[in-house]
């Protein structure tokens, strides 16, 4: 049995506005682009594919990419509640534009699925487009509370900096193990680490920038990894750290509540 992702914020509704002038990563299309029904597994342990195509405005696939953190497309999985986080990035067959994947899934309940990605063209930016997908069994869920600490690997990764409503605010998280600080930490997607922030609610997707030169291929950094990132709103911000060591890729989860900041002083 398959699933295919919602309609939600249909094309052309009110979710293109929203894509258009408000938070990034919470609707189908944006900018003349359409993420397509998304085909997955139906239920927890049974092995497929996910499957999805980009569509220009004329519904016909997008084959052609600009690449962005030494990728063509990015896709993020994540539950509702911000369980089950997998950054990957699925391959094109350029025929047919389908960008798929082999995947099962872990745990049941409802996940949203980001295509993240650049078309082609000297003027193009960088756009988001997500579907909700419906995967069958008991579902568990998971109440995000604040944490600044993460532990996974053998890792420790803290977090430290403030997000204020509004507008850019510096976030530097450290890397540790066996109570030292890891100074081997290896370029992964340009930058020694990428973090992905999504707001609690409707997980809207944050722009999150690396601070920094982007790193030679072979070099080395750490303990510390830089970011700008800018919260629209105030409240709750689940957010993911991928950082790479000896070949192997590692991801850090943490919770962190923006304050009113320079949006609650603009509605006085």
């Amino acid at each position: 049995m398959e699933t295919h992702g919602d309609d939600q914020n249909a094309h052309g509704g009110a979710g293109a506005e929203t894509a258009a002038h408000g938070p990034n990563g919470v609707s189908i299309d944006a900018d003349g682009y359409l993420l397509s029904p998304v085909t997955a597994p139906g239920a927890v342990g049974e092995a497929g594919e996910l499957r999805f195509q980009v569509l220009d405005a004329s519904g016909h696939p997008v084959t052609e990419y600009t690449t962005s953190h030494e990728r063509e497309l990015h896709t993020i999985v994540v539950r509702s509640d911000g369980a089950g986080f997998r950054h990957v990035h699925p391959v094109l067959d350029e025929a047919s534009g389908v960008w798929s994947l082999p995947w099962t899934w872990d745990a049941a309940g409802s996940y949203r699925l980001y295509a993240d990605f650049t078309p082609a063209g000297d003027d193009a930016e960088g756009i988001t487009l997500t579907r909700t997908i419906d995967v069958a069994g008991e579902l568990v869920p998971v109440t995000a509370e604040p944490n600044r600490r993460s532990e996974v690997d053998g890792f420790v990764v803290t977090l430290d900096g403030e997000l204020a409503a509004g507008a850019s605010s510096e976030l530097t998280l450290s890397v540790q193990r066996d109570g030292r600080p890891v100074a081997e930490l290896e370029p992964y997607l340009g930058a020694f680490g990428h973090l992905v922030a999504l707001r609690q609610g409707d997980l809207a997707f944050l722009h999150v920038h690396p601070e920094g030169e982007e790193p030679e291929a072979g070099s080395t950094g750490g303990p510390e990894i830089a970011f700008a990132a800018n919260a629209p709103t105030p409240g709750r911000y689940l957010l993911y750290l991928d950082f790479q060591v000896d070949g192997q890729v590692h991801t850090a989860e943490f919770v962190v509540d923006a304050s009113a900041g320079a949006t609650g002083e603009a509605h006085r």
